[in-house]
Parts: C-alpha cells; structure tokens; sequence
C-alpha cells in the first residue's frame, strides 16, 4: 500500500529515548502517517461514485469518466512524488517539506467538497502537489531513526507500515459512519462529509507532526543555506503557480495522451539508465535491464490492482447482494440495512495486517526454497488473476434472478488481491536500489514510481471499459475481469518461466 524510500546517510544518530523498543520518534512519524493514509483512503471508496452522483446526474455513462479521472489522479500522486525528494534534498529540509505538504494536501481535501466539477479537480491537483511534498519524504524519515546496520529498522519499517494500513482500515468505516449517521446525508454517495473528514485528518496529520517533530533532535532539519524563508516561498509559489496548474491540465485531457505522457517520462529515464549500466560494464548493464523487465510486469500487476478504486465500487454498487442478513449492524454502525460499499475498502488492509506475518514466516520457513525476486513477482500477478477468476465464475454462473452476485465472491476478491500485494510489493523498492548504477539510483527509483503511475492510469482505462458508455452491466463486467484473469495469469506464468533468466542477469541480488 506503500513505499517507502530510504536513503540513509552516515550523519549522527542522536540517543532518542526508547518507546517500546524503537526511537520515541517512530512513534510520531507512525500516528502523522496513519492521519495522512486515513484522508487518503478516506475519499478512494467514495470518489468514482460521487463523481458520478454529483457531476453526471447518477446517469451510469459517467462512469467511464469517473473510472479515467480516478486513474488519472492516482497515477499523478506516485508521478507527482518523484519531485518531492528532490525539493527536501535541495531547497526546504525534510521537516519542512512534510509540514509543507500536509498543508497543500489538507486545502486540497477541503476543496473536493465544493459542488462543483472544476474546483473537484483543483482540490485533486492540491493533492497531488502535497502529496508528492509529504509522502516519500515521512517514509525516509523512518529510516534516518536507524544507524546502518540496527538490527531493528526493518522491524522500525513493520511498524510504519501498520500505521498505513490500521490509517487505510479505519477511513473507510469512519468516513462512512460520520457521512450518515452523525451528518445524516441520504443522498448516497453525494459525499461532501467524507472529503471534509479527510481533510481533518490531514489537519491532525499536520499539527501531531507540528508539535511532535522536536522529538527528532534536528533529523530533517533544513542545511544551513536552507534556514532562511526564501526556499520555502519559493516551494509554494512553483507549488501554486507550477505544479497545481499543470496536475489540473493534465487531469483534464484524455486518458489515452495522459498514458502517453507517462509512458514518454519512464521511456527517457530508462534509456538513460541503460546507457549508464553500459558505461559501468557488463554486471551493471545486466542488473538494469533485469530491473526494467520487472517493472513492466509491475505495470500490468497495478492495472488491475488498482479496480479497487474504481470498478470494484461499482461492481459492489449494482452488481453485488450486500444484504447478508446483519442490518442492525450496518444501521448501527453506517446507517444502511447492506454491507456497506465503503466498507469493502478495508478488506485489504485487514488481509494485509492479518497475513503479512504469516507470509513473513513461511518465506523464512521456506528457507533455499524460497522463490527468487522475479517468481515472487510472478506469484503476485498470479494471485491477482486467481482474484479475477473468482469474478468470472460468479458472473457467468452466480448471478441470481435479481442480477446479483453474491457478497462472499467479491470480499473474497480483496483479500486474494491482498496475497498477491504481500508477494510483490514489499520486494520492489528494495530490488531497485540494489540494481540500480549507483550514480542514477534516484532515477531508478523515479521510474519505479512511473511504472506504478502508468500501472494506474490503465486501471481507470481499463475500468472505463469495463462500464462502457451506458454503465455496467453484468456482461461487461464478465467481459472485462475475463480479459484481467488471462492477461494477469498469463504474464505472471511467463515471469514464472523466465525467472530463472532473469535472476541471472541480477548477478546474485536476493
């Protein structure tokens, strides 16, 4: 559900008073991450329906648009992010870039809130701008708790990253439950209630980071040149003038031309670091063309990862019998008598939470035997596409006379996915720096992020598709996941074949 960069450097660990086992100021960067992934996940279940109810009517031929404005926005949060390392680097320190960014994101959640379709994407643009300031830049800042060495970052890391997901389990239920039940809104899912919770809680984000960053002793503070107001006026003022105009642009032009634009910004990149892996010599040239084959099967793994945000809520929506007999529950607890289609959001993050250790133990438990880098990458893809079976089967052969499937298929669906995710996704910030050349690593780490953006992109295509003009239907769904399961299964078992290929041209990187 996310990654974190870490670039660690050789300076001064301060003595951070021991919370728990860990720095006391892991604890602070955990809460500033769970607020900030509670506004994120916050607005996902929410947004493609209410781009629909509140912009084409609830006319279902909006929910092509719907599913290409959500691709497009999610894949430029991970393009956005790969400027945001270098203004801390350069310009403002990584303290200040977190508080910056906390307060372009806050601003931009408010202003989804206002009826009205451009504003919706100037808030999205806010977004992204912040984003790109806030995200990479809090994950690196766990890893400078740690010298070189400690044995216990990754376990530092595992915390951070539980932090995420409990911030991605509990957005979904909460925002749903203040939408109906506190603020009372019928009008499902015209949500105005949810975008101003989440950007309360990227307020909370902003003042527990606020008040809690004396804890870190200097880590993060800005260099010398870097103190003064100029840098900082200067980062708002690109941030404002810049970068809000041109993610609103390009929020607004077609789907296809926006996947152009990225596929143009990961292809520059990577010829630049073929040419580097040559210039260093065999091992490195090996090492780099390993890494970008991975990556475009890591494109095709979000593509459909990603119709958690936007197909997914429609097929739950129309498609999917949310009455499993608990409405006393559901009335309780989301003023609704079925499941909630918010509440399948959180499927994921509790399937991350329960079956990471399990995974953590048998990979260890495994022992030789445990798959090398490119057949866990195949075994991810795998695992996604078994997902998109299930659908199959229970579109062509479920349905019943009301045109529904039943709830358990698509809950099942989510956490399939979520095995899927544990196989790939931890591995592959890892595997791009120990492939990279080592003078073009934030380049390399950049295209990791391009190819997770372009994976996202074609998910709101994709999921575009699979509505089609008029909305979907059970036949278009069918038609769609069918095409997911072979093209997921199909290019997870060619990863599987080729591994071995593959982990050759790696020259030993496990």
């Amino acid at each position: 559900m996310s990654g974190a960069v870490d670039t660690q450097t050789p300076e001064r660990i301060p003595e951070f008073k021991q919370v728990l086992g860990h720095p006391r100021p892991l604890w602070m960067l955990f809460m500033s991450e769970f607020w900030e992934r509670f506004a994120f996940y916050g607005i996902r279940w929410a947004m493609v329906l209410y781009i629909v109810a509140q912009f084409h009517g609830g006319d279902t031929s909006g929910e092509k648009p719907a599913s290409e404005l959500y691709g497009a926005y999610l894949a430029l949060v991970y393009a956005g992010a790969i400027f945001g390392g270098y203004v801390a680097d350069k310009l403002i320190g990584f303290q200040r870039s977190i508080l910056l960014g906390a307060v372009f994101m806050s601003t931009g959640l408010f202003l989804l809130a206002l009826p009205s379709e451009s504003m919706f994407k100037l808030g999205l643009a806010t977004i992204i701008v912040g984003n790109g300031l806030f995200k990479p830049i809090i994950s690196t800042m766990v890893g400078k708790l740690y010298a070189q060495g400690d044995a216990r970052r990754d376990a530092g890391f595992t915390i951070f990253y539980m932090g995420i997901n409990i911030g991605a389990l509990l957005a979904p239920l909460v925002t749903q439950y203040l939408a109906k039940k506190v603020f009372g809104i019928e009008d499902m899912p015209a949500y105005k209630v949810v975008f101003i919770a989440a950007g309360v809680g990227m307020l909370l984000s902003l003042v527990w980071f606020w008040f809690g960053r004396r804890q870190l002793q200097g880590i993060g503070l800005p260099a010398e040149h870097q103190t003064g107001m100029r840098n900082i006026g200067l980062v708002l003022l690109f941030g404002a003038v810049i970068g809000i105009p041109m993610f609103y642009a390009l929020l607004t032009i077609d789907a296809n031309l926006l996947q152009g634009i990225l596929m143009a910004l990961f292809v520059i990149p990577a010829i630049m670091l073929v040419v580097e892996g040559v210039r260093e010599g065999k091992v490195a040239r090996d090492k780099v063309i390993a890494m970008l084959v991975i990556f475009v099967f890591n494109v095709l793994f979000w593509m459909f990862f990603e119709q958690a945000g936007s197909s997914f809520n429609f097929l739950a929506d129309r498609i999917v019998d949310r009455d499993i007999g608990m409405s006393w529950l559901f009335q309780t607890f989301a003023g609704t008598n079925d499941f909630p289609v918010s509440w399948f959001q959180s499927v994921n993050s509790v399937a991350i939470i329960a079956l990471a250790p399990v995974l953590a133990w048998l990979w260890v438990k495994m022992g030789k035997n445990n798959p090398i880098i490119p057949r866990k990458f195949g075994l991810g893809l795998i695992f996604n596409g078994l997902a998109f079976l299930l659908l199959m089967v229970a579109l062509s052969s479920m349905v019943d006379g009301n045109g529904k499937i039943p709830f358990w298929t698509l809950f099942m669906v989510y956490v399939i996915q979520s095995v899927g995710e544990l196989c790939l996704s931890p591995i592959g910030l890892s595997m791009t720096t120990k492939l990279a050349p080592s003078r073009l690593a934030g380049m390399a780490m950049g295209c990791w992020f391009l190819s997770i953006a372009i994976g996202n992109n074609m998910a709101g295509i994709f999921a575009g598709r699979v509505s089609g003009e008029g909305g979907m239907t059970v036949a278009s769904a069918h038609a769609g996941y069918t095409f997911g399961f072979w093209a997921l299964v199909g290019s997870g078992v060619l990863l599987f074949v080729v591994a071995p290929l593959i982990q050759k041209l790696m020259h030993g990187v496990k």
